[in-house]
């Protein structure tokens, strides 16, 4: 033996066994305890509507698509849910194409009164472009015509230099460079 009895002290076989069974002890109270309280809070559920038999248990038990003949009462009070019940499956259908109809026209109209708007938006900026290109028009036309006069106005000022040179005139200007 490589270690003294002494040294195993609390890890002994038996304190190891005691630490298990309280492990699986609180593991189990832990997976028994939220059954107990479902079975206390629906014996609370008064207020329940449905007067029917619809145990946790039973319904857990059930296989997937099965139809339980006690579930058969549940809601017979209430007259909207009887009312439901009772519609077959060409009413519910009917029931939900109309539904589709409607939401199809709200969404129809939502995008129709888009479209307005967005022709709306767009016959005010082409009236708008329309006014620019004109007012761009007009001050073409007049520099144009700034233009030309301009020229005009050069050729009658180099006629106007060129006579008064023959007549004598010197540029002072010229002078004194």
């Amino acid at each position: 033996m490589a270690y003294p009895s002494e040294h195993y002290g609390l890890c002994s076989n038996g304190a190891l066994r005691i630490v298990l069974a309280l492990v699986a002890t609180f593991l189990v109270g832990y997976i028994v305890k939220p059954q107990l309280y479902s079975r206390q809070s629906s014996s609370a559920q008064t207020s329940c509507p449905c007067d029917c038999d619809c145990s946790e248990e039973f319904a857990f038990s059930l296989p997937l698509g099965f139809v339980n003949s006690s579930y058969a009462d549940c809601g017979n009070h209430n007259p909207d849910v009887q009312e439901e019940m009772e519609k077959d499956i060409v009413a519910l259908l009917s029931e939900e194409i109309d539904l589709q109809k409607r939401v199809a026209n709200d969404s129809l109209e939502h995008t129709r009164t888009l479209v307005m708007d967005a022709r709306k938006a767009s016959l005010h900026y082409q009236k708008e472009a329309e006014k620019c290109n004109a007012q761009t028009e007009t001050c073409e036309g007049a520099r144009e015509r700034a233009e030309a006069e301009l020229v005009e106005e050069y050729k009658h000022s180099a006629l106007w230099e060129k006579r008064a040179r023959e007549l004598g005139w010197e540029d002072s200007s010229k002078m004194y460079t």
